[in-house]
């Protein structure tokens, strides 16, 4: 997927009520660059959900709790401050104080954040998080359970996925050179966190039914965006 750096960006205001969007779906889909910039086009905020689970799995390991010691995950969760901030177009995450957002994105976390994902006890603690950041909408939410269980009545919901070889190559490239792990380990890692996410009992990873379905495996960033906001358009003018 094309990486949108540099693009000039123009706000595009396409109804003048304030909407609640999601988008979910599989790692490595090309959520984060997509959300980001549909936010950026639309004017509305940008809030990654995976960033938040992420932060809770450096958290516990942090404190070496392992992800099924739901007491002291609950004890973690009741001293822990996680805070969003926006600067222009750059979201950064804090944990108690401190920005922990270029510290999240390791294979390592990533296999903690699927983990803790799962556990009732933080689904409970981040859904009054996320739902509080979005009661204001004129926001784009990007996760794995955004359009099904934390805003189930969102105003516009999609799916975005790609094949899982094209979705572990575009995660190899992004992380090349910050670690030792082989295309190969990636593709692994990556089927391995879609059946932990998708088997789990608890909000598993599935499109919500009024979610529009976006296979991006031979799209670019630019044509999903302007798939999105087509769907966007029809939306407000059903609406209307």
């Amino acid at each position: 997927m094309d990486d949108p750096t540099g693009q000039k960006k123009q706000a595009r205001h396409l109804q003048p009520k304030p909407l609640l969007i999601t988008i979910d779906g599989p790692a490595g889909a090309g959520k984060t660059t997509v959300s980001r910039l549909l936010a950026s086009q639309l004017g509305y905020r940008y809030v990654d959900t995976g960033a938040l689970y992420r932060c809770v799995a450096l958290a516990a390991l942090q404190a070496g709790i392992q992800a099924d010691e739901d007491e002291k995950l609950a004890i973690m969760c009741r001293d822990m401050r996680i805070q969003l901030q926006v600067n222009g177009g750059d979201t950064r995450l804090l944990l108690n104080g401190t920005d922990i957002i270029d510290r999240i994105r390791t294979p390592e976390i990533s296999m903690m954040a699927s983990a803790v994902s799962a556990r009732p006890v933080i689904r409970k603690y981040l859904l009054q998080v996320q739902q509080e950041l979005g009661a204001a909408k004129s926001a784009v939410f990007e996760g794995r359970d955004m359009g099904t269980v934390v805003f189930p009545h969102a105003d516009v919901k999609f799916y975005l996925d790609a094949a899982p070889e094209v979705r572990a190559l575009r995660r190899y490239r992004e992380f090349e050179g910050r670690n030792s792990q082989t295309l190969a380990q990636v593709e692994t890692d990556m089927r391995r966190r879609d059946a932990n996410d998708s088997q789990r009992k608890l909000a598993p990873l599935k499109p919500a039914a009024d979610a529009l379905r976006i296979d991006a495996s031979h799209l670019d960033i630019h044509q999903v965006v302007e798939t999105m906001i087509a769907h966007i358009k029809r939306i407000s003018q059903e609406t209307a």
